[in-house]
């Protein structure tokens, strides 16, 4: 498969400034998911166990229960509007935490019916509904379509930049191939990429490499501290999920230097869709 992006070595681009002068654009994406018991995908905190595997479920369910609507209040407290990861079943299964994070002044991103989900394993004939479904549930739900799509599983297939794009998706939210925002061959137009933390992301990191809440919350200040120092308008992108980041003892160190980048000089607290906004206003902000 040839990749749907082109190169660019860094010392050829334009420098430029994001809105307000800022060096550094910071969002933050906070995942509220939904998972079927037993069935598919799943984020386990534990080695799974027979079915039912009520601890790890348990573990899950408490981020829509606790632990988002105490993220959002946090994140509220700094000034930052989070970047929703939406399952769309959790318009069923947890509307009170879409009231709480439309009352933090969230952006809706799409992120798939439920995280037991994966695009390769829908199969691309039903691929092209599936996205296209996901984003009429949010505009049927917010009163506007998402501008944004983040894959369960951050899994893809040959044609699901093709679908997202037929489906009126506008960017994506999966990869950081670079800390400018880097424009997608979809065979259908274009589509933004904008950087999406693999590594600065509780999953990977806290779940994943099992790293501590405050290594964790030094890397959030490292990113910070070395990116401002960058010439070129750059993405700072900080990935939570509510059964996470939700978690108290995480959620105080992650929170605290979340709250220090906020209030760096030259640090713009953005959504994803005021990024992309800001690059269609002024395209050198973006690679391709």
């Amino acid at each position: 498969m040839t990749l749907p992006w082109g190169h660019s070595a860094l010392p050829t681009r334009p420098k430029g400034v994001w809105p307000n002068g800022a060096r550094v654009a910071l969002w933050v994406a906070v995942g509220v998911e939904s998972y079927r018991p037993d069935d598919g995908m799943t984020e386990d905190i534990l080695p799974r166990g027979a079915p039912p595997d009520l601890v790890n479920a348990a573990w899950r369910d408490y981020g829509n229960r606790v632990g988002a609507f105490r993220l959002f209040d946090r994140l509220a407290g700094i000034g930052i509007r989070p970047a929703v990861l939406l399952n769309t079943n959790l318009y069923e299964e947890a509307p009170e935490v879409l009231t709480a994070a439309r009352a933090a002044g969230s952006e809706i991103v799409a992120h798939g019916r439920t995280n037991s989900d994966s695009l390769p394993a829908i199969g691309s004939g039903a691929e092209a509904d599936y996205v296209a479904e996901v984003r009429t549930r949010i505009e049927a739900e917010e009163g506007a379509p998402p501008g944004g799509w983040s894959s369960p599983w951050l899994a893809h297939t040959p044609s699901s930049l093709a679908s997202l794009a037929g489906a009126g998706y506008r960017y994506l939210l999966d990869l950081r191939l670079d800390d400018q925002p880097v424009w997608l061959r979809t065979g259908t137009g274009r589509m933004l990429a904008i950087p999406y933390a693999a590594e600065l992301n509780d999953s990977t990191s806290m779940i994943g490499r099992q790293m501590n809440a405050r290594s964790f919350a030094a890397m959030i200040r490292d990113e910070a501290a070395e990116l401002l120092g960058a010439s070129h308008p750059v993405v700072m992108s900080v990935v939570l999920h509510s059964f996470i980041s939700g978690q108290p003892w995480r959620m105080r160190p992650v929170a605290e230097a979340l709250a220090e980048v906020a209030a760096m000089d030259g640090v713009w607290c953005a959504t994803p869709a005021e990024i992309f906004d800001a690059v269609l206003a002024k395209p050198t902000l973006a690679v391709g």
